[in-house]
């Protein structure tokens, strides 16, 4: 049992989704407090029946803290961590600011609940996009080792947060007018269209996102052998990110048997029956916690091959399911 959780970010749309998870999942703790920025602070929320003030988060948020979840962008996170730290309490982190960091561990709980022993109070949750895919392939990674993948991403304009969803609808309905309108989250116009960059340019011609989905995948894993050639595309879409991934493993994994690891494994649902015209959709996935999985097929230009369909509400799974799971794994680790 914690003595008290804080929630760094309560106001955002992760934050929202994890003060819901945390009321679901009925989260073992005693007391809770909500911070966020300054422009939030004081204003009222409701969590278990009772109404909180939100709190300006500043170093002293954290005295007598236990755990924090924190949902902000990098620069608040690589500030606020530290304060949290300094007081004795341990940080499960959103952002993509301590992911990469040599003694922060990077975990799904489903993959490397091991890891999250080895923190030195902060533990980081990866990017939205490597969930899911590290999670689909953990099966079939411990079924016979993974040499390749390579996965297209088509990721859903929540991704880049609420402007970001205002950027398809605005852009949308000023497309259907005739109108020009002024994106705020998307460099590029999304209503419409496909934009094949998500994040900076960073090396070799891909961009953030991607260089993300290759060294995350390789830390979960603790397996640098892995090779992953990923393409990061922005869709039209409203919620839920879709990949399509195709893997090369040590030894052949038939669908049959694909089909079989995938069902027996925790945290994914199978949608696969192409003749019916089932198969995972971000309008059938969202709100939900799983990793949907369908189209599973042997490839046709490898041997070991196998390719398949991967769809998972990035604002559940790929950002706050995944860090309660965290919190409540570290909860069982302590008692």
């Amino acid at each position: 049992m914690i003595e008290t959780l804080a929630l760094v970010g309560a106001t955002g749309a992760v934050g929202q989704i994890v003060r819901e998870l945390l009321e679901q999942r009925e989260f073992p703790m005693q007391r809770i407090k909500f911070l966020a920025s300054a422009k939030s602070a004081g204003k009222q929320i409701t969590f278990q029946g009772q109404t909180y003030s939100i709190e300006e988060l500043c170093p002293d948020s954290f005295e007598d803290v236990d755990l924090v979840i924190g949902s902000t962008p990098d620069d608040v996170a690589g500030e606020f961590a530290p304060w949290a730290v300094e007081r004795g309490a341990v940080v499960v982190d959103e952002s993509g600011f301590w992911r990469m960091k040599d003694d922060v561990p990077l975990v799904v709980p489903e993959i490397n609940p091991e890891a999250a022993r080895n923190h030195q109070g902060i533990v980081a949750s990866p990017n939205c996009s490597t969930t899911q895919m590290v999670v689909a392939m953990k099966p079939l990674y411990d079924a016979s080792r993974i040499h390749r993948v390579i996965v297209s991403t088509y990721q859903a304009t929540s991704g880049a947060g609420v402007a970001g969803e205002q950027d398809l609808i605005q852009g949308s309905r000023a497309a259907l007018d005739g109108e020009t309108y002024d994106y705020q989250a998307f460099d590029q116009p999304i209503a419409f269209n496909l934009v094949p960059q998500i994040g900076s340019l960073k090396q070799d011609g891909y961009t953030s996102e991607e260089i993300k989905m290759v060294r995350e995948t390789q830390k979960i894993f603790a397996d640098n052998s892995i090779r992953v050639c990923p393409t990061c595309v922005r869709v039209p879409v409203t919620n839920c990110h879709s990949e399509s991934i195709l893997v090369e493993t040590e030894r052949k994994i038939s669908v049959d048997e694909a089909r079989q690891l995938f069902n027996d494994f925790p945290g994914i649902t199978v949608v696969d029956d192409l003749a019916a015209g089932r198969y995972p959709m971000p309008l059938d996935c969202s709100n939900s916690d799983s990793v949907f999985i369908g189209r599973i097929r042997e490839d046709l230009s490898c041997e070991n091959g196998l390719a398949f369909w991967c769809v998972s509400d990035n604002l559940r799974k790929g950002a706050a399911t995944n860090a309660v799971q965290i919190a409540e794994l570290l909860c069982r680790q302590t008692t």
